[in-house]
């Protein structure tokens, strides 16, 4: 197996000390260094050339949002955001960071042998095991590449309905493609936006706030009992799995986990086929399996479908299952997503 080299850019010794003591558990993993601030990290990721950054958020001389636009320019390498910090400010920075090359945005596991701490490591490990894999890095550039358009596929035609909700859900590399795909849609776009997105523990209200400032939408976090409505996004709350039902509202649950995660994109989808609801379903980069069958029984009830491909995908893992399952009516990269949403429901591209 070949190593995986690592470098560490964090600017507490403390912090530093307990990743490299996670990493050290995964034989995989090599540790080239740890940088002190984030001058000292854009130097050594081009002279160490690892395979994966670890980056702190909160840090002196230059942060790490500067420190990931700065090494994605000189020497470009996956880049995960590792940040402890949950104030509003720092983690909006955190997701800036992903519009200059960062792939994904984690929370510092805590120490402790807990099944829960022990689960949360175990997530970091896998999910730098999954960007280190990568073969292309996401330039900076990367959102403005033109994709090609895709075939037409009317969304009322497909189900014989018009659509009345779009839904989206996603994993790691999904924020970058969820903000991608509503920056192509116009404010007026006629259906609500239901989104389940995993995400760590704290980041969710940033994960909205973000969208908001970037996207045409209003975009928040969803509440029990609300009736969505046009011009608006609901991000699924962290730790609360998201329903659709029959009153056309949104319904939040505690309930088990489902793929390991909760929310899951597996249960929204359901939900959806069991209150007979018309949507349009799009399924993007993720670790794992959620969403996937759901995505087919969704296609196999009329419904129109859409999985990432997987040139453009971080992950290839929940969009790519859906596709061998035969559950996506269109395979898209993640710009051709919008204006094929655009073309289905009959909308101005």
């Amino acid at each position: 197996m070949t190593a995986i080299k690592l470098l560490i850019v964090d600017d507490s010794p403390l912090a530093a000390r307990h990743l490299a003591s996670l990493f050290a558990r995964d034989a995989a993993f090599v540790l080239l260094g740890i940088a002190r601030n984030g001058v000292e990290g854009v130097a050594m990721a081009a002279s160490l050339k690892p395979d994966v950054v670890c980056m702190d958020i909160t840090m002196p001389d230059i942060d790490g949002f500067e420190a990931t636009r700065r090494i994605m320019a000189a020497s470009p390498v996956p880049i995960v955001i590792v940040s402890s910090t949950y104030e509003p400010r720092l983690v909006s920075m955190a997701f800036r960071a992903l519009e200059t090359g960062a792939l994904a945005i984690l929370e510092k596991p805590p120490a402790g042998n807990t099944p829960d701490s022990r689960q949360r490591q175990d997530d970091l490990l896998a999910t730098f095991r999954a960007m280190a894999a990568r073969r292309a890095v996401r330039g900076i550039s990367r959102a403005l590449t033109p994709a090609p358009a895709g075939p037409a596929v009317s969304a009322a035609k497909s189900s014989g309905r018009r659509p009345e909700l779009l839904l989206i859900g996603a994993s790691t590399g999904g924020p970058q493609v969820i903000q991608t795909v509503l920056k192509g849609l116009p404010a007026s776009f006629p259906l609500p936006i239901l989104i389940v997105q995993h995400m760590s523990p704290g980041f969710s209200a940033g994960f909205a706030q973000w969208l908001s400032q970037t996207t045409p939408f209003d975009v928040r976090l969803a509440v029990e009992g609300e009736s969505p409505r046009p011009g608006c996004a609901y991000v699924a709350p962290e730790k609360l799995h998201m329903e659709w039902r029959t009153d056309r509202c949104l319904h939040l649950l505690q309930g088990d986990l489902e793929h390991g995660v909760k929310p899951a994109v597996s249960r929204l989808f359901r939900s959806a086929l069991a209150a007979d609801a018309s949507v349009v379903a799009v399924l993007l980069s993720g670790m794992g399996k959620d969403g996937a069958a759901e995505l087919k029984a969704l296609r196999d009830a009329g419904m129109l479908t859409i999985a990432q491909d997987q040139a453009s995908s971080v992950v290839h893992g929940m969009p790519g299952t859906a596709i061998r399952l035969g559950g996506a009516s269109m395979v898209l990269a993640d710009t051709a997503i919008a204006p094929a949403l655009l073309r289905a429901l009959g909308l101005p591209g």
